[in-house]
């Protein structure tokens, strides 16, 4: 797979370039703490590395056929090994990622220039995430400014956009991961559903889900969405600490990580076993507009067209829920939709090595995409929010529900509460 990927980005850079993809640096905390590396999406993607300080080069042109792909990778020592752990060996680098070369990061330099005075494009990646916040210089800004400054004369180009065309588009394998990843994220669930209760604390809810991601040798892709009551009406409520009480909905969003693949749903449970009528109607209305919007998928379609369309399911919702009149209707826009009141995100998301995984803003989608579809109804006034939320695949001819086993029929969830 890490080949292909390789292959692939090739496939994309113009004669005698040189394309420089690095691993992701290890966030601080305070003092001298530092949190869990995330691997850099980009570097696992065309390596399966997911080693702190590793970069790979890329320079299908250059003169010496084993220079034109190198991985670089810290050289372990005593040091290391005890207050760490193990360090890949160069054995075991090539072992994962099937390239051929593997050298210690200390040669970085004088092999980079060796291909600088070859190559006349060099493609730098930057994290081009339209909604990223880069409050801190990170790895990648950090070498394109020191090679700006020490090569001027090279023509610079962006490595994000080739990046993100290439990692919209899931191989068999990575569809296989992502299935896992939700088949895990199906296991939590089921667990919660055995101990939901009133009285029982949101955040007692996410250990059972940490239990039983922990067993099964995933973690969180995110943070989790444990939410009862009005807190369901805070889109990323995440503190966790409120009582499930008797006549509450509970709002989980939730996605395991398996193998870096992350898997996303949203699930809304009656803390006491049964919806009530008006949570009953809400429900379905929010499960009809999630059933369109999926039957609606297909390739060629764009992001903003299947958004706009489930709106104006939704806009038809409301108005039957009370929420809305026929002349709110009569003022709905693409700008101002009527239902931005009780609906105000987006449909859905790019999924893939991350929850918001990289696609092409605009579409068109195309086989092979992975996309969450996740519409909602809040009502602050009525302590009331529910969002569904599954994974779908887009195919040749429509698209497949990744999570079509995972339960979200009412009649379905109220039966396996009551057992």
């Amino acid at each position: 797979m890490f080949r292909a990927h390789r292959d692939a980005l090739r496939n994309l850079l113009p004669p005698r370039s040189l394309a420089i993809i690095h691993a992701a640096d290890v966030p601080a905390t305070n003092g001298d703490g530092t949190l869990r590396m995330v691997p850099a999406a980009d570097l696992f993607h065309l390596t399966g590395i997911e080693q702190e300080e590793s970069v790979l080069l890329l320079a299908p042109d250059a003169a010496d056929p084993g220079s034109r792909e190198v991985l670089f990778i810290r050289q372990p020592n005593e040091t290391s090994a005890t207050w760490e752990g193990r360090k890949l060996s160069k054995d075991e680098a090539h072992a994962a990622s099937g390239v051929a070369r593997v050298r210690w990061i200390a040669d970085l330099h004088s092999v980079l220039h060796g291909l600088m005075c070859e190559s006349e494009r060099v493609f730098l990646n930057a994290n081009e995430h339209e909604r990223a916040r880069i409050d801190v210089e990170p790895r990648d800004a950090r070498l394109a400014r020191e090679l700006i400054a020490r090569y001027p004369l090279h023509r610079y180009e962006r490595l994000a956009p080739l990046m993100r065309r290439l990692r919209a588009v899931k191989s068999p394998t990575e569809v296989a991961l992502l299935r896992t990843a939700i088949d895990i994220t199906d296991a939590g669930l089921r667990r919660v559903l055995g101990t939901l209760r009133p009285g029982v604390h949101e955040y007692e809810i996410e250990a059972e889900l940490i239990g039983e991601f922990t067993r099964r040798r995933a973690r969180f892709a995110y943070e989790p969405i444990v939410a009862s009551g009005p807190n369901a009406c805070v889109l990323h409520y995440n503190d966790n600490d409120a009582e499930c009480r008797e006549g509450d909905l509970v709002l989980i969003d939730v996605g395991a990580s398996y193998a870096n693949y992350a898997s996303d749903l949203t699930r809304t449970y009656p803390v006491g076993g049964r919806f009530t009528p008006r949570q009953r109607a809400v429900y379905d209305a929010v499960l009809r507009v999630m059933r369109a919007a999926t039957g609606r998928l297909r390739p060629g379609l764009t992001p903003r067209d299947w958004k706009r369309a489930a709106q104006l399911d939704m806009n038809e919702e409301l108005l039957k829920l009370g929420l809305l009149t026929k002349d709110d209707l009569s003022k709905d826009s693409a700008e101002e939709p009527a239902c931005k009141k009780y609906f105000m995100h987006g449909l859905g998301h790019s999924l893939g090595l991350g929850v918001h995984d990289l696609a092409p803003v605009n579409g068109p989608f195309e086989p092979g995409w992975v996309l969450t579809v996740e519409p909602g109804i809040y009502i602050p006034q009525e302590g009331l929010g529910i969002r569904l939320e599954n994974d779908l695949l887009v195919t040749a001819d429509g698209c497949i529900d990744l999570c079509a086993h995972v339960p979200v029929e009412a009649d379905e969830v109220e039966a396996l509460l009551a057992r």
